[in-house]
């Protein structure tokens, strides 16, 4: 687990000071080793930089930049299969120097190309030169575990795991891209391809960046897409077979994130997924699993109990920490470093809390994220396919009178604020939930933070829509709540979820494991009919089935809870000079970005008790102080 940058520079200005600059940005993500490479061709210079921290083969040996004949790579992750590969590679003559799977990545790429993508299980995003054919590649896995950012201006090439190393390139020219500000409070995260500033993308997770420096031609190709694994056939199981092919694939998907010459851990929430991993993991060992969990002394919000109560059933060795308000005084200021891109999932507080604490005894935590997206966790999934059953009911002419009457009444001219909040946004989301053909579209409405009316009310110029992954083509998927886990998994999981656990993680040299997101899990639930995971009104159904073989049922059952704090409650009280300060009418005004009248109401009606979203509040101050920190 590392942080990879580098550059192609034709105008030949990038020196490996440059390139030091940017390492020493990320250093966080490993300080174990570094290493850099600086090559000066002809029409251009190549810089490629590594921070590592050591996972496999703790030896020299694994040490990046790394060469082997024309080709170099520097590379973020861990390929879980490399043993196997590496075999393979042996009986076709080649040698091997070091126990690191980042040889066998430059081996397998030697030998096969990009087909030796097909053959890599793990997280990853790779940078591989070929010195001789002239040619930058970029690989980011299929999830999108691992982040991967590019920029393209005046004949400057920059990539990099994070956007901060961008700011020590002094031909980085950053400019804030204002219809992605728009997506970004839309959604609270911003979505891929997307980057908060002008000319500077994520590359896509399961894509491709080829970059060829004869022609200075960049071309991105996909070779996977989740919405693959849900079109191909169903498979014909019973319950019992399905139960116990899906309980095969998950218990090898977990047993390899165990693979590491360093101390490994597990986040434990007491929910079914971390209770799921931890049980499988715990079930094949003798010794103790370390197990971490971060609990809220505000009733409602506090699964700790839970965690604790799992762990003790299953003899793990267990520590638990309380979040109080206090701990997020002290993080809070660090979110704009940590997400040097606008982010407002709240739950990056006791993630980034969680990962400090098993730091203290680990070097890689396994935490559960991926479950509720590939076998229907969320409680949205059952809402929407009610909804949609509702709404399919009523006649096409009424329907289209009931979304004439609610355009007609939402009051889109009248400035909103917390007195009309709720009754705009209620309108706003029923009016666009009628017109919705499918339940991507329905799923696409709910995740919004801001309707479309509310953005333009707060720009005071109208974004431009953009397009996303909610609005890619799933009509191939047949099932309805498959088309909304293959959309989930491309942008709330991928997007939010794994930038909020690679950041946090990564923050304090831990590495984050995500076992449920296994290619094998992915590509076999897609071919799982969707009665395994919801059936009769009961979410993950099959997941839970496994996970009593290990629990007790009357352990498990309980309402679904989430991992956010109590920031409504201490935005009032303890922490309310952040909206005093960063949303005070001067800086608002200074920075232009917003109509400063409506953010000022929000801020002042939220303060005296009225009902205003704490979530669009808490989106406005995360942009503001990422503001602060990065402009």
């Amino acid at each position: 687990m590392c942080g990879i940058v580098g550059f192609c520079d034709f105008t030949k200005r990038s020196s490996s000071k440059n390139l030091s600059a940017m390492m020493d940005r990320i250093k966080h993500r490993g300080d174990d080793a570094h290493g850099q490479s600086y090559h000066e061709l002809s029409d251009t210079t190549v810089g490629l930089g590594h921070q590592r921290l050591s996972i496999l083969d703790l030896s020299d040996e694994g040490i990046q930049p790394m060469s082997y004949e024309h080709l170099e790579i520097v590379y973020n992750g861990e390929v879980y299969n490399f043993k196997e590969i590496r075999d393979e590679l042996k009986l076709l003559g080649y040698d091997f120097h070091s126990q690191s799977d980042t040889e066998v990545i430059l081996k397998a790429y030697h030998c096969w190309g990009l087909d030796a993508i097909e053959k890599f299980n793990g997280m990853f995003a790779i940078a591989l030169f070929d010195k001789q054919e002239k040619r930058l590649t970029l690989i980011r896995d299929r999830a999108g575990v691992k982040p991967l950012y590019w920029y393209w201006r005046d004949g400057v090439f920059l990539f990099a795991s994070e956007l901060k190393s961008f700011h020590a390139h002094p031909y980085f020219k950053k400019e804030i891209n204002k219809d992605v500000l728009a997506l970004y409070l839309q959604y609270g995260y911003v979505m891929q391809p997307y980057s908060i500033f002008k000319n500077t993308q994520q590359l896509n997770s399961g894509y491709i960046l080829e970059f060829d420096l004869k022609s200075q031609r960049v071309e991105t190709i996909e070779y996977w897409s989740v919405v693959d694994c849900y079109k191909k056939p169903l498979l014909l199981l019973s319950d019992d077979e399905a139960i116990t092919q899906t309980e095969e694939v998950l218990k090898r998907a977990f047993n390899y994130r165990m693979v590491s010459d360093v101390p490994v851990g597990v986040f434990l929430s007491g929910g079914y997924d971390s209770s799921l991993v931890t049980a499988i993991l715990q079930s094949d060992r003798d010794e103790k699993i370390n197990t971490f969990t971060i609990g809220f002394n505000e009733k409602g919000y506090d699964e700790s109990p839970h965690a604790k109560s799992v762990a003790k059933h299953l003899g793990t060795n267990h520590t638990e920490y309380y979040c109080s308000h206090n701990d997020a005084l002290d993080i809070i200021p660090k979110l704009a470093e940590i997400y040097d891109e606008p982010f407002a999932d709240d739950s990056a507080i006791p993630t980034v809390l969680v990962s400090q604490l098993a730091r203290e005894d680990v070097t890689v935590t396994l935490s559960a994220d991926g479950g509720d997206e590939i076998f229907a966790g969320y409680d949205e999934y059952a809402h929407i396919l009610k909804m949609q059953k509702k709404i399919s009911k009523i006649p096409y002419k009424m329907k289209e009178g009931l979304s004439s009457i609610m355009a007609s009444i939402s009051p889109k001219s009248i400035p909103f604020h917390s007195y009309l909040y709720n009754f705009e946004t209620r309108y706003d989301k029923i009016e666009n939930l009628i017109s919705s053909k499918t339940t991507v579209e329905m799923l696409k409405y709910r995740s919004q933070q801001f309707t479309n009316s509310q953005l333009y009310t707060l720009f005071d110029s109208t974004p431009n829509q953009l397009i996303t992954s909610f609005d890619r083509d799933s009509s191939m998927i047949l099932d309805d709540l498959s088309k909304m886990l293959a959309v989930d998994y491309q942008t709330y999981m991928s997007n939010n979820i794994l930038t909020k656990v690679d950041r946090a993680t990564m923050s304090v040299g831990l590495e984050g494991r995500e076992p449920f997101l296994d290619r094998e899990i992915i590509e076999f639930a897609g071919q799982l009919p969707s009665k395994f995971k919801y059936r009769d009104g009961e979410q993950k159904w099959i997941l839970k089935e496994i996970t009593h073989k290990y629990l007790p049922k009357e352990l498990m059952q309980r309402p679904k809870m989430g991992f956010s704090p109590p920031i409504g409650e201490w935005f009032r009280d303890e922490l309310k000079g952040y909206f005093l300060d960063y949303l005070s009418r001067e800086r608002l005004d200074k920075e232009g970005y917003f109509n400063t009248d409506e953010v000022i109401k929000m801020r002042d009606e939220y303060l005296n008790g009225k009902n205003v979203s704490i979530k669009q509040l808490w989106s406005i101050l995360m942009f503001q102080m990422w503001h602060e920190k990065w402009m």
